[in-house]
Formats: C-alpha cells, structure tokens, sequence
C-alpha cells in the first residue's frame, strides 16, 4: 500500500511544470512570429499582384504586339519594391471571365481577349521553423527555403449594355401558315425549302446565344477570335452563316426538329452564291466587350434576317407560285429593298448623345417591295359601259364620231376615198393590255435608343427610351415595268394603264382602189386610263420602359426582352382600300397618234359616267388582294403593317476604371 510520505518527496515538481510550460511558451512564440512572418509576406506579396493587374487594366495593357500587360504589371511591381530577379518571378496572361450559373466567376485563358488579366507572382524566402519541424518529422529532406505564390485577376468595368430587337409578332406556327413560309423562303433563297409546322415552331421558340454564335463563325470564317468588328465586315455566304447557328443551337441541346429545319435552310441556301456581310443585319456598335455580346436572339429572327439579306443582294426578285395566297391567275413577285436588322447591342450612354450617329443603338424592319400582276376582265361585256363611252368619245371627236354613228355617213365616207380623198375613221377598243399592276412598298418600322437611366448605389430604377416610327407603305396601281421595278435605290415608276383606247383607222387609195384598211393608229383619237399613286402615313412614338410605366422595367441582357407594342399606324389596310376605291380615271385628247398624251377638261359629266361602271368594278378587283398581301406575305417576313412589337434588354454597368475579380 502507498503511503503519503510528505512534503519533501514533491520537491521540484513546480520547478518541472514551470520549465515544460515556458519551453512550451517560447515554441509557440517562435511559431507565431515564423508564421506572421508568412502572413505578412503573403499579404505582401497579394498588394503586389493586385496592383500589378489593376494598373495593367486600367493602361490598356494586353497580350497582344503593341501595348503590353506584361510591361505594365512588372514595372507596377518594381515600383511597390518586388522586383523580378532570382527568387522572384512575375506572369501575366489575358482572357475572359465566364460566369457560371451559381453566379462564379472563372479566368478563361485567350491571348486575343483583354477584357480581364491575370497576374501571377511568386516569392522565394528562408524556410520557416513550423516547415522545418514538419520535415524533421515527415522524414522528408529539409529544405532551408519557402516558395510564397499569389495571384489576382483584374477586368474593366462592364459598360451599361442595351439590346434592341423588332420581334416578329408570330406567336405559334400552324399548318396553314407554314405551306405559306415554304414557298416565300424558297423563292428567297434560290433552293426548296420544305419545313413542318413544328420545325418552323422549333425556330421560333428557340434562342441563340449572339457570343457563341458570334465565335462560330469566326471559326468558320478564320477570322481572329474577339475581332467582332472584322469579322461583322467580313464578307461570307448565307450556308456559312446558317451553318454557324447550327453549331451554335448544338452546344446549347437544340432539339431534333431544330437542326433538322436548319439542315434544311442550309441545304436551300446552297442554290445563293451571293457574298453578304454579317454587319447588316447586326448592329453592334464599335469596341462593344465581349460581355456585352452575351446576349440572347431569337432564331426565327435570326434567321429571317439571313434569308432576307440574301434576297437583298440577289438581282433576282423571288417569284411565288400562284397558290401561295389563294389568288388565281395572279403573279406575286417580291424583294427585299433593304433587309432586317434582327438585333443591336451597344452603350446606351453613347447612343443618348448621338441617337442617329455612328454610336446608334438601331434596329428596322426589312424594306420590302411586292409586285402584283393580274388579268382584268373583258370590259365589253360591261352592262352600259359601251353607250357611255361612246357618248363620252361624241363629246371628245365630235366630227369622229358621226362618222362612227351613222351609217349614211359611213357610205359616204367610202365613196370619197374611191374618188381619191383620204379619211379617218374612228375605232374604239377596251382594254388593251389587259395586264395591271400593283406595287407595294413597306417600309416597316425602325427603332432605336435616344435615352437611359440607371439607379444610382440601391435605389431607384432603371429606364429606357426608344423612339420608335411605324412603317411608311407607298401603293402604286398602273403599268410598271418588271425589269426596272424593283431598284434598291429608287422606287418604281409607273405609268397609266390604257382602259379605253381610240384609235383611228386611215383610209387610202392602194392600185388606185379605195380602201379602209388595217393601217390603225392607237390611241390618235385619244384615250382613257387608270393609275393611283398613295402613301399611307408615318406615326412616331416614344416607347419607354420602366417600372413606372405598364411595361417592364428593361429586362437583364440573357433573359427574354421586355416587350412593347407599338400603337399602330392610322388603320393602314382601310387606307390602302379607300386608296383603290378612290382611283382616278384619266381621259387624253388626240395628240397626233402620241398614246395618252394629253390630259382633257371640261367633259367630267361623261368621264362619271364611265368612272361610276369602271371604278367598283376595278376596286371590287383589287381590294381583296390586300388582306392576304399583308396579313400572310409581309407577316411571313416579319412585318405587320398593322402591329409592331419592339422589346428590349439593358444590363447597367459598374463605375470605376477597374477592379479585382479573382
């Protein structure tokens, strides 16, 4: 049994536990120190890589010849006392910042991008006391240095970023109206197009990211990458520009029926060999960051634009068959004057102080000019047309015509040209050229930006203002000519279309025998025809979104745009009926056998008569070819004369020169 011995056998103890615990004391001293000694160095060695990377940034440096990151980065560090020499050493390196969904951000490497750098520094010192007892117990050889590594990650500030685009007011795609898009993108293209109701669908819900696509045709097209400003001015070919959206809708999972409607349009735009430029049809204004890019499109839209440039740089003006709009014996012949801009993207700040200037944020509607030709009816058989322009030519030719009425004079008139005398004799004909034309031009509606506003620190709200003008449509009914009527730079010229004409048969002596041969002058005694020419006006308007207003505040670029209607035009389709209800009759005195040469007055009792037979009857023609015209054709194309809807995107920037992102 233990026993207690007393006091004197715990002698020491104190003097033990005294020691263990000031050793204990001094290691953990030594410990801290070494290990602030670290830390300090480290943090040191961050402010260097920091400012190195902010200053290559905020200088303008990059990766390529000429400014230099690098140069910029290391003199930064020299001058906050790192200088690179043994021990030392100092990268940089350019690229992207890719954004994850989670909202985390991560250094892509690319040589040819300046939009964020990288500095990479590392610092070489003697090894501290904590490293030497790990490798004294690891049994690792010891080492008597430490290598120290930081990094830091600069971009410039994103710039505030607004998207424009004219949405095409196609909602959902029927049977109906696909037999309708076949044969119009065929007859655009130059190949056969041949989509189902749900490729065509498939395209219109579908979203192509602008950047990626943007770099897959740069891609195919060998042009630098990050060089949108080339390669939007590059020339290239329609197959090239569908087959970048292919590759472009595959990395974002597009599905069967989308490749295989773009298979399709690929395979039609083999048959266009004309050279397009991107830049057309995307307006994106200069020096605009790659992050402004990553922005949403619709692909419909997209391409719709590529197809309507095509059509735009072909002599050729697309013809459509017949049945396309349920119009019997009528020839339908389209082009685009000027193709759609699908989508612009650029600094509203810029686009504000000049809205119509090289810094515009714009976007348009195609230009589109249709020409109609169809066969009028035989006007003889008209009920009383005959007496009234007879009445009307006895009023013109008063000596003409009792020749024409009576046959007494008639038999006369023979027995003077047996006697040697010459004579006249008048001869009335309806129609003819049976053949009248109709061009429509519609200009659409052009949108751009003339002001923003973004919230300052974490109130308030952002803005944006676009000015917005309804399209213009100029209608002409006459004769036109096909070879010169569809001019990018003028528009076409038309001419009255002859309804009545009065000739004159001439009378001669041949082998000394009287005779009223064929020998017919048109239109010697004069004539009367049809022609119209009418404008349908222009409405401008200012489409502001805001949260203070019943549209969206500007939704965030990537997201679906905020929408707006656009009031539409004073009732355009009633207009264009009015026009044709109100189509004038034009009557021509003789003038020496020079057809329709002369307008005459003071006959307009008779000119009613004949104006109240023809004039329901040519609009009773006409008027029903406007509303499949405008309601299937141009809606097919992306233009409703009768409704605009322009949305919008605007992601508001940072302030500041630059700032560390990583």
């Amino acid at each position: 049994m233990l026993r207690f011995r007393g006091p004197a056998r715990q002698r020491g103890a104190i003097g033990l536990v005294a020691a263990v615990t000031l050793g204990l004391a001094l290691l953990l001293m030594l410990l801290v120190v070494d290990t602030g000694r670290l830390y300090l160095e480290q943090r040191k060695l961050q402010r260097v890589v920091d400012t190195a990377a902010l200053e290559a940034v905020s200088r303008g440096g990059n990766c390529l010849a000429g400014l230099s990151a690098a140069n910029f980065a290391r003199q930064s560090a020299t001058r906050n006392g790192f200088p690179v020499e043994t021990g030392n050493s100092l990268a940089t390196t350019c690229g992207t910042l890719v954004t994850a969904a989670s909202g985390l951000r991560t250094f892509t490497l690319d040589a040819t991008q300046a939009a964020a750098i990288k500095v990479v520094a590392s610092h070489t010192l003697t090894n501290s006391f904590a490293g030497g007892i790990q490798a004294l117990f690891s049994g690792a050889p010891a080492s008597l240095t430490t290598q120290l590594n930081a990094s830091a990650v600069a971009a410039k500030p994103l710039p505030t970023v607004a998207q424009l685009n004219i949405r095409s007011t196609l909602l959902n795609i029927s049977t109906a109206q696909s037999n309708i898009l076949n044969p119009l993108f065929s007859a655009l293209l130059g190949g056969n197009v041949s989509l189902t109701a749900a490729g065509w669908n498939g395209l219109l819900n579908t979203d192509v990211n602008l950047l990626g696509y943007l770099d897959q045709l740069a891609i195919r097209l060998n042009v630098a990458a990050g060089d949108y400003t080339q390669l939007l001015n590059t020339q290239t070919t329609v197959t090239q520009l569908i087959q970048a959206a292919v590759s472009a809708v595959q990395l974002n999972g597009a599905t069967a029926e989308v490749l295989a409607a773009l298979g399709n349009l690929q395979v039609a735009a083999n048959a266009n060999a004309s050279q397009v430029k991107l830049g057309d049809i995307l307006q994106l204004q200069t020096g605009t960051p790659a992050a402004g890019l990553d922005a949403n499109v619709q692909l419909l839209q997209l391409i719709q634009g590529v197809v309507q440039l095509a059509n735009s740089k072909s002599a050729v003006a697309a013809t459509l068959p017949v049945n396309v709009l349920g119009l019997a014996n009528v020839t339908v012949r389209v082009k685009v004057i000027e193709p759609a801009q699908f989508s612009a993207i650029g600094n509203p700040a810029l686009a504000k102080a000049d809205p119509l200037g090289a810094n515009r944020i714009y976007v348009r509607t195609a230009q589109v000019r249709t020409l109609i030709s169809l066969n009028l009816p035989v006007l003889t058989g008209v009920t009383g047309l005959t007496n009234a322009v007879l009445g009307l030519v006895g009023t013109l030719t008063p000596t003409l015509n009792s020749l024409l009425s009576l046959n007494l004079a008639a038999t006369i008139n023979s027995a003077l040209c047996l006697l040697g005398a010459g004579c006249e004799q008048l001869d009335p004909r309806l129609l003819p050229t049976p053949q009248i034309d109709i061009s429509l031009d519609a200009g659409g509606a052009v949108s751009y930006v003339t002001d923003f506003s973004c919230p300052v620190g974490s109130g308030g709200s952002k803005s944006l203002t676009a000015r917005t003008v309804t399209s213009l449509a100029d209608l002409k009914v006459g004769k036109i000519d096909a070879t010169h009527a569809f001019s990018s730079s003028a528009a076409p010229t038309v001419t009255p279309l002859p309804l009545i004409d009065l000739g004159i048969w001439t009378c001669r002596k041949i082998l000394g025998i009287g005779t009223c041969g064929p020998a017919r002058a048109a239109f010697a005694g004069g004539g009367i025809a049809i022609m119209a020419q009418s404008s349908v006006g222009q409405n401008s308007q200012n489409l502001l979104y805001s949260s203070t207003t019943p549209f969206a505040t500007p939704a965030n670029l990537k997201l679906a745009p905020s929408i707006h209607a656009v009031a539409p035009t004073t009732n355009i389709v009633a207009s264009l009926a009015n026009t044709l209800a109100g189509i004038n009759l034009i009557v021509y005195k003789p003038v020496g056998g020079n057809p329709l040469g002369s307008i005459i007055a003071g006959v307009g009792g008779l000119i009613s008569d004949v104006s109240n037979i023809l004039q329901p009857l040519i609009s009773n023609l006409l008027s029903p070819l406007l509303d499949p015209l405008l309601n299937n054709l141009l809606k097919g194309l992306g233009i409703n004369l009768m409704d605009v809807e322009v949305g919008a995107n605007m992601t508001c920037g940072q302030t500041g020169r630059a700032y560390l992102v990583i």
